[in-house]
């Protein structure tokens, strides 16, 4: 085994030897599985209430169906960002960034090392989110007499990006983690940006032209276009999202950007 392999193999260790993992993914499942089949059960019990969402495919964006299922990125990638940060800020927290570069002083390797363990754990987690909105709310879509859309392949291909979104968001919340340190301190940024000041910045740029070509590349729509449809994109009626695979190549340069500025920001100094 290389010395890379064995980094990679102790980023799994450090993470799956405590119990912050699975607490999230538990709680990651209860929550889209409620939102999910309670979105589900409501519609489902209207009726006609399906028919204002359409009949699209994933691929569009529109009908019901698509829509609980991106449930799992839209809602849920607050949770690989939280673990991603939590990761990276816990080594500065706990001070185990010292032994681990006496043990291997390649920081950039250390620092790769954990953004691959994290990426694969963040699918995980999308594999848990998904699980919920896909098994759980399509069940009751099913029980409701609505189109599962499981016969589409642009529903698996909607599964397949959302995957790949959540393995993103996570390697994002690495390299939120390696720019700032704090734990605390990044744990509200992820919370506060996630859950209100991305919202809001979303909804005003819909109101003018060009604002709403700039919130295209926020990294929440950018998520979204990657997996093709979202509960906000609807909310924004006709709002112009970026075609998929721009908003997968977004979210990248995010995650890039994230990860190479927190080597050169805290990962290289002195941290004895």
């Amino acid at each position: 085994m290389t010395s890379f392999a064995r980094a990679i193999a102790a980023e799994f260790a450090k993470i799956f030897s405590t119990r912050g993992w699975w607490i999230l993914a538990i709680v990651l499942f209860l929550y889209i599985a409620a939102l999910a089949a309670g979105l589900g059960a409501l519609i489902g019990s209207v009726d006609g209430a399906s028919d204002a969402f359409g009949t699209g495919g994933a691929e569009g964006g529109t009908g019901l169906a698509p829509l609980i299922y991106s449930f799992a990125s839209s809602v849920g990638y607050v949770f690989p960002v939280l673990l991603g940060a939590l990761a990276a800020t816990g080594e500065f927290r706990h001070q185990t960034l010292t032994p681990t570069f006496l043990t291997n002083p390649r920081r950039g390797d250390v620092l790769a090392a954990k953004v691959i363990a994290l990426f694969v754990i963040g699918l995980l987690l999308g594999a848990v989110a998904l699980v919920a909105s896909v098994g759980i709310g399509g069940g009751v879509l099913s029980l409701a007499g609505i189109d599962t859309a499981f016969d589409d392949p642009d529903t698996w291909a909607l599964i397949a990006r959302s995957l790949l979104a959540m393995g993103l968001w996570a390697v994002i919340g690495v390299g939120l983690g390696a720019l700032v340190p704090s734990q605390v301190a990044s744990i509200v940024i992820v919370l506060a940006f996630t859950q209100f000041i991305e919202p809001v910045l979303r909804l005003a740029a819909s109101f003018a032209d060009w604002t709403e070509t700039v919130g295209q590349y926020l990294p929440g729509a950018a998520s979204d276009a990657l997996v093709g449809s979202s509960f906000f994109t609807i909310a924004g009626g006709n709002a112009e999202s970026l075609e998929w695979w721009q908003g997968g190549l977004v979210l990248v340069a995010y995650a890039a950007v994230t990860a190479v500025g927190g080597y050169f920001v805290s990962w290289k100094r002195d941290v004895t």
